[in-house]
């Protein structure tokens, strides 16, 4: 049943070597004379050792036994056929030979028949001298990707006759055959388990031969008794003389524990060589690694696809490859595998393509010549990575050359883990910096809602040198698996060092940006590396004649995408600290009774751990309960295993067992579950397995699809999804409006799409072509691009090209090249069409009447001066609405909306187009037919706007707003907290923004799936929000992830709030649910210190003044003790009619004022707070029919409202 068990250290132990049989033979031949130096034999599994070590009492029932079963079992054992190495005769061997046979259980994705040649990569040998032990590593993998790891030590004993081993001081003894030792278990500890295996060997020295099975057992079962640690930072730690033998854990759910030594690959590589082979491995080549030693290919290998992190490597994967395992190399797939160096010439010559990798060498060569034919890394990426390479101290006696000498070898372990970790650490931010400078611009090229990634144009953006890297690794499974988790917002270690590393620019570019067109910094900062500043392209040249001897033509691509950004800040984090956690020491006996013994020693170790973290450190908290929930399931204390894992629950969901709880509820008695029910903690518990087994399980849309172009005529719907999947536009509505203007009927013509699409693409890549003097440049904001250019007209100031950027228009001046603004959009009073007289005729041209000049400006632009006519009404329109209502948006909306119409004028070329572009002026429209002023007050005290839909197609309703407060000048990854924007909208999303810089830092973190009715600031560390749901979910500011959940209330919370007298110890919380209850909080241990209960019809809001709580509840405002008790109740006056309610309050304790508001009233009441009889004042709202919500703005009151139309109304009361 308990198949889901947390796995402990060890799952099985195997040993491998020749029978019994055979080496009597070997004897023999050797008394005889005949050659057995250096025989090979058939290495064999003699004997298999896995749980359960230890039976229970016969009185337990199938269920509690069925918790030990861990694994199917797979091998039937049987004394006579395989006759145990240290088996001898009339030790009871006859008497076993007539047992039945017996289940062995071993992990089941092992092959056992496979095993022995892994254990013995280069075949059993006999040989004449004794050999040093030797270590090495196997990983093995499943159809779907599983990995189990095995370490196994390899030990040579002499041969006697009747014996294959034999103590210490055999001396007729002229010849020695090798036995494998090879511990098995689910999680990659490399060297915990080497050093595990190392004690055993002592003990193997010393010990008799009727022993020898029963010191492998012992040692077997002890590791058995070794819980495996949560990711996080908490150690185990434990004794198994003479060592004291450290098991880190994961970093995260999403990575591997790191148990080994991550340098070792740049000891055995150069940074170029190691750049070759990271770049073969993200090609997907058929790669082969090889050294004379067997335990570095598993290491180094290992090493390898940790650098890879977090793209994960698909494909085959042995790192150890035996004798008579070679014919894998033929595999047509791609593959990563080692093999011994002696078997070098044989590969090359039997086998082509591969990428072959001599360690001991540190050469990569392929089987066809001694040179890599494949596109390297990208050189600014590789530049970076070689640069970091240089600052790194592999060497540990460099390190410590400074230091006395240890007299403890423990002391001298604990110093080399110490300094190995961090050494580690720096590979890894080092390592996925490198990732992340390859992959930086992917994200850009991402459609999240539907899932498609635009490759086409992400090639466009890449240098000519590097594409046909990306064109490899583009179509590569390892990359498609990345690309699932960026569609999927995965907020992991790449994503926080994206976000973390992102320039200045790039954010600048997140809040301007219009499509992929770059802004005049990423131009400026390309051009001083790349391009001589004086110079022009080509299309801008066309018409400056004394300029087309000096002219660039540059390629359709934004160069200063491909640009490595390197961030110091980000790679000198130091690890996070560790906290070590000692294991009891090992039972000297193995019995029932001495494991439940070593158990319960633990059970009270965690509980002394989990009294002293309580109040300090819930990460810490969260991960002794689980560790004691889990050995509390080994002993069958099933419901104070329930009950820790419920408080894990409300403490740190991302580590919570679901499978193991699942199965726990299941195998609980008749008794306990009547107990669990009257424990109300665990019956919610019960209750929400039991609810999220019952749910169907949702399939997850893991799709990642390319833009194609349209084949069949299109409705609107259609022509919706295809153009948000091309990336061209993200609002609905302005879609909406593109599908009106490229059709007149009710479906688009696939080639008339197909010709938009590429007018538009032409389009981007004319505007990345224009190519500006820094003279000009100079004149224009970093932000600033020009996004239109003319052809070469007449103006009122002379010859040019009128260039258009989102905030001004100027003049390209012909023959000498300058800088004329013609004004700023905001700056415009009238934009028209004028009739100028030209010989007998009079011709059109373009009127701009601005407030910075008096003259007006005219421009005879011929053909496209309607079309300027509408850009120019547009951006205008724009710019007004943009600086009434303090929002940048309604700028770049009105920018796109010009450039679609400059892509429709091209597109469709008739006499219709101008009027069907006219149809995307949806600013210059409503600026006339609906008033848009936004009240004098609020004008004056808005300082910005921002759209938290922004990547979202529709519009979403923010609910719930948060400011936590921080540092302006400090980023988040230099260890400072800067000021944050948290935004609830619908669904349960959290938006947030830095509120510095007002740049999104987070994708929606989803929270549940109802609406959220409340946050609150924590500290720094958390932000609690309230749910619709009755959860109050804890979103971690560090991580950006909601992992803790607190399932107290029954009812939707619609509250939260601090007590802040003591800033710097604000550690009590309220919060209150709909039904009336209202729970206090200890921020620190996350449990309910007091519970009140008001009977009210509802609950909508507390509030706390100087320790004092007070409510509003649907009839009444109350204020309450400390003992939860009333201590004043307001009350509106009784009227059957209207049937008051209030809705929101505000409390002035200095001046005793209680102002509120009611659901369905157009007043305001004013009370004081030693009147409780009846209001002192009321303000009536003009135009309003009830109050939504107030806020304290210095000494005015804000109030939002209803209107009597159904309309939403703001007021201000001084």
């Amino acid at each position: 049943m308990m198949d889901h068990l947390a796995p402990s250290l060890l799952e099985a132990c195997v040993v491998i070597g020749a029978t019994a049989d055979k080496l009597q033979e070997v004897y023999q031949a050797n008394k005889t004379n005949l050659a057995a130096e250096l025989l090979l034999l058939e290495p064999e599994v003699l004997y298999v050792l896995a749980p359960p070590f230890v039976n229970r009492p016969q009185t337990e029932s199938e269920a509690v036994r069925s918790l030990w079963k861990r694994r199917r079992s797979i091998l039937r054992r049987k004394r006579k056929q395989l006759p145990s190495a240290a088996a001898t005769p009339g030790q009871g061997g006859e008497a076993e030979e007539n047992e039945e046979s017996e289940d062995v259980s071993v992990p089941k994705d092992i092959d056992l028949m496979a095993l022995p040649q892994l254990c013995f990569p280069g075949g059993l040998q006999v040989t004449s001298e004794q050999r040093d032990e030797e270590f090495h590593f196997l990983v093995f993998t499943d159809v779907f990707g599983n990995k189990t790891h095995g370490v196994v030590m390899q030990c040579y004993r002499p041969i006697v006759e009747g014996t294959a081993l034999h103590q210490n001081g055999a001396r007729s003894c002229n010849l020695f055959c090798g036995y494998s030792f090879c511990v098995i278990s689910q999680y990659p500890y490399f060297t915990a388990l080497k050093d595990c295996l190392s004690c055993l060997l002592i003990q193997l020295r010393t010990c008799r031969l009727s022993d020898m099975e029963d010191r492998v057992k012992e040692f077997a079962a002890k590791l058995t008794l070794v819980p495996i640690p949560p990711p996080g930072q908490l150690h185990l730690m434990f004794t198994l003389r003479p060592l004291t033998i450290v098991l880190p854990p994961q970093e995260d759910k999403d990575h591997p524990a790191i148990d080994l030594d991550l340098h070792l690959p740049f000891l055995c590589f150069r940074p170029n060589q190691l750049l070759q082979v990271i770049s073969c491995l993200l090609q997907e080549q058929r790669v082969v690694l090889f050294s004379a030693n067997w335990a570095r290919l598993t290491l180094v290998a290992e090493s390898l696809l940790l650098f890879l992190m977090p793209l994960s490597w698909q494909h085959p994967y042995v790192p150890v490859l035996s004798r008579s395992m070679l014919d894998f190399l033929m595999a047509p797939t791609a593959f990563l595998m080692g093999c011994h160096i002696s078997h070098f010439e044989e590969v090359v010559s039997e086998t082509d393509d591969l990428i072959l990798i001599n360690m001991d060498k540190g050469s990569v060569s392929t089987s066809n010549c001694d040179t890599v034919d494949l596109p390297g890394i990208p050189a600014a990426a590789a530049d970076c990575f070689i640069q970091r390479c240089q600052s790194l101290q592999m060497h540990f006696d460099l390190d410590q050359c400074c230091h006395a000498s240890w007299s403890d070898i423990n002391e001298q372990r604990t110093q080399r883990r110490v300094w190995q970790r961090n050494l580690n650490h720096e590979i890894q931010r080092i390592t996925l910096e490198l990732i992340v400078n390859i992959f930086r611009d992917v994200s850009t090229h991402l459609n999240y809602e539907h899932r498609v990634f635009n490759s086409e144009e992400f090639l466009k953006t890449r240098e000519p040198a590097e594409q046909l890297f990306y064109k490899k690794v583009l179509e590569t499974h390892i990359f498609h698996s990345f690309l699932k988790d960026r569609l999927n917002r995965k907020m992991d270690n790449y994503a926080r060092m994206e976000l973390s590393t992102r320039s200045e620019i790039h954010k600048m570019k997140a809040k301007v940006e219009v499509s992929h067109r770059p802004i005049m910094q990423e131009i400026q900062a390309h051009r001083r590396s790349s391009i001589t500043e004086s110079r022009l392209n080509k299309s801008l040249g066309m018409s400056l004649p004394n300029l087309r001897d000096d002219q660039t033509v540059s390629s359709h691509r934004n160069p200063a995408q491909t640009r490595v950004f390197m961030s110091e800040s980000a790679l000198k984090t130091p690890p996070s600290p560790v906290k070590m956690f000692r294991l009891p020491d090992f039972p000297a006996s193995l019995s029932f009774r001495s494991v439940q013994s070593y158990y319960n020693e633990l059970v009270q170790q965690f509980g002394k751990a989990i009294f002293s973290v309580q109040n300090e450190n819930s990460a810490l908290l969260a991960r002794f309960y689980y560790l004691r929930g889990v050995i509390n399931t080994l002993c069958s204390r099933r419901l104070d295993a329930l009950s820790d894992f419920q408080k894990l629950y409300k403490t740190d969901t991302d580590i919570f067992p679901t499978q193991l709880v699942t199965c726990l509820v299941d195998s609980l008695h008749h008794d306990e579950r009547q107990q669990a029910d009257k424990r109300p903690e665990l019956q919610r518990l019960i209750l929400k397995v039991k609810t999220e087994n019952e749910k169907p399980q949702v399939q997850h849309d893991d799709r990642v699809k390319k833009f194609v172009l349209p084949t069949k005529q299109m409705p609107q719907d259609e022509f919706v999804r295809c153009v948000l999947e091309c990336g061209i536009v993200k609002d609905v509505a302005t879609i909406h409006r593109l599908f009106d203007a490229l059709t007149d009927g009710l479906t688009i013509d696939p080639k008339r799409f197909a010709h938009f699409y590429k007018v538009w693409k032409e389009m981007e890549a004319e505007v990345q072509d224009v190519q500006l003097p820094s003279e000009i440049r100079d004149h224009l904001d970093n932000s600033e691009y020009v996004y239109k250019l003319s052809s070469c007209v007449k103006t009122s100031h002379g010859v040019g090209k009128i260039a258009m950027t989102q905030r001004r228009l100027f003049l390209l001046t012909e023959g000498r090249l300058g800088y004329l603004e013609i004004t700023k959009f905001r700056d415009i009073q009238e934009v028209k069409i004028s009739l100028a007289p030209f010989l007998l005729a009079r011709i059109s041209s373009l009127r701009i009447q601005t407030s910075r000049r008096s003259e007006a400006f005219e421009a005879n632009l011929k053909t496209e001066t309607e079309l300027w006519n509408l850009m120019i009404k547009e951006m205008w329109a724009g710019r007004k609405m943009a600086d009434q209502h303090k929002d940048p948006q309604y700028m770049t909306q009105a920018l796109t909306n010009v450039l679609l119409m400059d892509a429709v004028m091209r597109c469709l070329q008739s006499q219709k187009s101008i009027a069907n572009a006219s149809k995307l002026a949806y600013f210059d429209k409503i600026r006339d037919e609906v008033s848009m002023m936004v009240h004098e007050t609020t004008l004056e005290t808005l300082k910005h706007r921002i759209n938290p839909s922004l990547d979202l197609a529709e519009p979403q309703t923010v609910h719930v707003l948060l400011y936590t407060p921080g540092q302006l000048n400090c980023s988040d990854s230099q260890g400072g907290m800067s000021p944050k924007l948290w935004v609830a909208l619908s669904g349960g999303k959290v938006v947030v923004f830095d509120a510095a810089s007002w740049s999104m830092l987070q994708g929606s973190i989803q929270v549940g799936r109802s609406r959220l009715n409340c946050m609150l600031g924590v500290v720094q560390e958390q932000v609690w929000v309230g749910s619709q749901d009755s959860v109050i979910y804890i979103i971690d500011t560090g991580s950006m992830s909601c992992n803790k959940q607190l399932t107290e209330h029954r009812h939707e919370v619609t509250g939260l709030t601090l007590d802040t007298r003591d800033v710097h110890n604000s550690r009590q919380a309220f919060s209150c649910s709909c039904d009336g209850t209202i729970l206090q909080w200890d921020t620190a241990s996350l449990k309910v210190k007091r519970q009140f209960h008001l009977q009210c019809d509802r609950l909508s809001s507390i509030q706390i003044h100087d320790g004092t709580v007070w409510c509003c509840c649907g009839d009444s405002i109350v204020k309450l003790k400390r003992d939860g008790s009333i201590q004043q109740k307001l009350s509106l006056p009784d009227d059957p009619q209207s049937m008051p309610s209030f809705s929101s309050f505000i409390v002035i304790p200095e001046q005793g004022q209680l102002w509120t508001g009611c659901v369905n009233s157009g007043e305001l009441c004013l009370w004081h707070t030693n009147n409780r009889r009846c209001p002192s004042k009321t303000v009536s709202l003009p135009g309003s029919s009830g109050v939504t919500c107030m806020i304290q703005v210095k000494k005015q009151i804000w109030v939002g409202c209803h209107s009597q139309s159904g309309a939403e109304v703001r007021a201000t009361v001084s």
